[in-house]
Parts: structure tokens; C-alpha cells; sequence
């Protein structure tokens, strides 16, 4: 098992460094930003409203098909129903490929580097088995059921292929997790600042080791997670907008109350912490429910009101 994910490691290890790549997938990388912007439509398209990537959930309807076909064609039998069964399949596979293909592009489009490379890679055997399966659905139409078992094979092979690129990003690189997975902020009050350092131009501070924004709004002080749970942008070099901060790689907001998302293509909120000031320092906490989260106003300089030192 060793010897064989060392030879899985090497190809992937040539793809991810290929930068030969770059020139073409930058390109359309581009044209897929141009066309795609923050909003509804890449809302809809990342999974935003779901809580969760809705790439993932798609691709089950093409390869689910496609899958099934190819189980049919290889115990069907050549007549009766399980022909006609295989050739409805195929054309289903081709038909929820398309809005599967767009989800993935949206995904593709925020990403850089090696993951950039492998995607494109990812795609472009996923254009080309989608482009097999077509042949394969034109030949079982003309009653060339031979060409088109074999070229539904090879559709196969191709997304199978494709599919192993697909989880090297999802679970090697992280493309499409929650990048603040793993942090795990404390719930108990850690110091993190002056509070007169605190202004309406977001800082980031760190507290028991994880990233932490905050910010003066309205009167109150702010903390929530500093880095964008979409693909780890630092959320203090954002921009606020209507109680929001907006990242300032991708576009995604967050409300500063809470964390929650108010606009894609992120699909996890932020951590929101709690906010005292006791003797003139600012002091957060992590609470292990969203839904108990409690603002305080805290007391200090530049218009903040109210008191804030309770336990």
C-alpha cells in the first residue's frame, strides 16, 4: 500500500507543480471571475445558503448515473430493457453534468497555486468524459450498442480518474472545508488588547492561539474569527459594510454581531466571542453555542457606552 500511494503521491506532486498550467488556467480562472461575481447567483452556485459546498452534492447525479449505466451494460445484457434503461442513464448523466460543471468552475475560480492546477486537471478530464458520454448516448441512438458500451467504459475510466483529483483537493489541499476547522478557541475571558487601541479600523489579536478580528461598531466592540472560513483570507485587511466585514480575497461578509454569513461564496460562519473590557483591556471568549452568544456594551473611550466587566 506504501509503494502505491508513493506512485499516487509522485503524479500528483508533477500536477501540482506543473506551472506550464498556469497560463491556461489563470485565463479561465479569469473569464469565470469576470462572469461570476459575488452574489446571488455564486451563492446559489458555492452552497452558501446549505451550510456546505454544493459541488459535492451534484456530482453524485451524473456519476450516480453514468455508474449505473455502466453497471447495466455489464450485466444487463445486450436487449430487453436494461439497454434502453443504460442509454436513458448516459443522457441523464449528460444533462446534470452541466449545472455540476458550473458549481465546480465557481469553486475552481478562488483557488491558486498547485490546487488551481490540479482543478484544471479535474476539469479538464471532466470535460473530456463528458464529452465520451455524448458519443456514447449518440451511438446507443443509432443502435450501435458495441461503440457505445466501450466508450461508456472509457467515460468511466476518465471521471474515476478525475474523481481521485477531486478528493486529493477536497482532503489533501482542503479546497471546499471550513479553514477554521481546527482552531479551538477557549471559553474562557483571554486578554487580547487595550481597549483604546480598539478603533472602527479592524485589528486582529490573538487569543489562546487562534486569529481573533475586532473592531469598534456602533458604539460596541466586535470580535469574531479573523480568518474568512472560505479559503482562509485574513478578515481584519476586509473592508466593513453594512455591520459586515467583507474579506478581502474573495468578497464573502460576515456580520460582526455574529459571524453569520451574509453573502458567498463562504458556506461557514465565523466564530463570534463574546466582548469585556475589565480595567481598560479587552477580553474575549469563545461560547460553544452561536445561539447563547450575549453583546455587551463595553465602556471606554471614542463614544462606547455602558459597563462590561461583569463575569
Amino acid at each position: 500500500m506504501a509503494t502505491i500511494n508513493a506512485s499516487l503521491d509522485n503524479i500528483i506532486g508533477r500536477v501540482e507543480r506543473a506551472e506550464a498550467l498556469d497560463r491556461p488556467a489563470n485565463a479561465l480562472a479569469n473569464l469565470v471571475g469576470k462572469w461570476l461575481k459575488p452574489g446571488p447567483v455564486k451563492n446559489l452556485l458555492s452552497g452558501t445558503g446549505t451550510g456546505h459546498p454544493a459541488h459535492p452534492i451534484l456530482i453524485l447525479l451524473p456519476l450516480g448515473s453514468w455508474a449505473s449505466a455502466f453497471f447495466l451494460d455489464l450485466a444487463g445484457g445486450p436487449d430487453g430493457g436494461s439497454a434502453t434503461a443504460a442509454r436513458r442513464l448516459i443522457i441523464l448523466g449528460n444533462l446534470t453534468a452541466l449545472p455540476t460543471a458550473l458549481t465546480g468552475l465557481s469553486d475552481w475560480a478562488d483557488t491558486q497555486g498547485a490546487e488551481r492546477r490540479v482543478g484544471f486537471v479535474h476539469a479538464a478530464l471532466n470535460i473530456t468524459a463528458l464529452g465520451v458520454f455524448t458519443a456514447s448516448a449518440a451511438a446507443r441512438a443509432t443502435q450501435a450498442r458495441g461503440a457505445g458500451v466501450l466508450t461508456a467504459a472509457l467515460g468511466m475510466g476518465l471521471v474515476s480518474a478525475s474523481g481521485w483529483l477531486g478528493g486529493h483537493l477536497a482532503y489533501a489541499r482542503g479546497v471546499g472545508t471550513d479553514t477554521t476547522a481546527f482552531e479551538v478557541a477557549s471559553p474562557d475571558w483571554t486578554d487580547v488588547a487595550a481597549l483604546e487601541d480598539v478603533s472602527d479600523k479592524p485589528v486582529c489579536v490573538d487569543a489562546g492561539g487562534v486569529a481573533v478580528l475586532l473592531v469598534r461598531h456602533d458604539g460596541e466592540v466586535r470580535a469574531i474569527s479573523d480568518r474568512c472560513t472560505h479559503r482562509g483570507g485574513p478578515l481584519h485587511e476586509g473592508t466593513i459594510v453594512d455591520g459586515c466585514v467583507e474579506c478581502p480575497w474573495h468578497g464573502s461578509r460576515f456580520r460582526l454581531a455574529d459571524g453569520q454569513i451574509d453573502r458567498g461564496p463562504a458556506t461557514r460562519p465565523q466564530r463570534a466571542f463574546e466582548v469585556r473590557a475589565v480595567d481598560g483591556r479587552v477580553q474575549v471568549r469563545a461560547v460553544a453555542d452561536p445561539g447563547s452568544l450575549r453583546t455587551e456594551p463595553v465602556t471606554g473611550s471614542a463614544g462606547l457606552n455602558g459597563g462590561g466587566s461583569s463575569s
